[in-house]
């Protein structure tokens, strides 16, 4: 049954990161809550949201859910040796970064899925090749692996896992995925395509200033 809820989340959203471009894109156009959700006995609909979590970022501080409760964010998943998509996914968020970094209510939360080699050490040394000097604003997260893949696959409802047959012996999807205040997940976007990054960047403010 877990697995059951599991794939119609991920079918929810696979279809709206599959959305032209172009549709939805009047200005205030509410955007959706997606995953799955159900009615309490209150009869309250209970939205799915992203589990607790607690890793470690670049410079060593700890992040967790309260770091971000109350902010808008966007989540991804990557590894710093990643010989395929990762780069181009880190050139889209630096656009996304540039835009917000200056924003006390937005953050960027980079999982590795690769924490063996990826330490804060490494990280730290990624993001300063990358341009970025907010850290507070863009966090590269390390930590259990276990845990990442785990909230990366019920909690964000993408792909993070080691797969020897993969190049780098990972497989990860390249979704941006944007989180709202209350942690529920608001659109999912191809970090690939800068199309799909470009309607992100136009997505952002209609949570972050609603």
């Amino acid at each position: 049954m877990k697995t059951y809820r599991l794939l119609i989340g991920l079918l929810i959203i696979g279809a709206a990161a599959c959305k032209p471009a172009g549709e939805n894109s009047a200005a205030n156009l509410e955007l959706p809550i997606l995953g799955e959700r159900y009615v309490d006995d209150n009869q309250d609909t209970v939205y799915h949201k992203i589990a607790e979590f607690s890793f470690i970022n670049q410079m060593g501080d700890t992040i967790s859910n309260e770091d971000v409760t109350g902010k808008v964010y966007v989540a991804d998943f990557f590894f710093t040796t990643c010989p395929t998509i990762c780069p181009v996914m880190k050139k889209e968020m630096l656009r996304v970064y540039e835009k917000y970094k200056d924003n006390p209510n937005f953050r960027i939360l980079s999982h590795s899925i690769d924490p063996t080699h990826d330490t804060q050490e490494v990280l730290k040394e990624y993001a300063e090749k990358l341009g970025v000097e907010n850290a507070s604003t863009w966090n590269f997260l390390t930590g259990d692996q276990e845990k990442i893949f785990e909230i990366g696959q019920t909690s964000y409802l993408t792909t993070a896992m080691a797969d020897q047959m993969e190049p780098g012996g990972f497989l990860h999807s390249g979704a941006f995925l944007l989180i709202d205040q209350q942690g529920r997940i608001r659109g999912v976007y191809d970090g690939t395509k800068t199309d799909q990054v470009d309607r992100l960047i136009n997505d952002i403010p209609k949570i972050l200033n609603p």
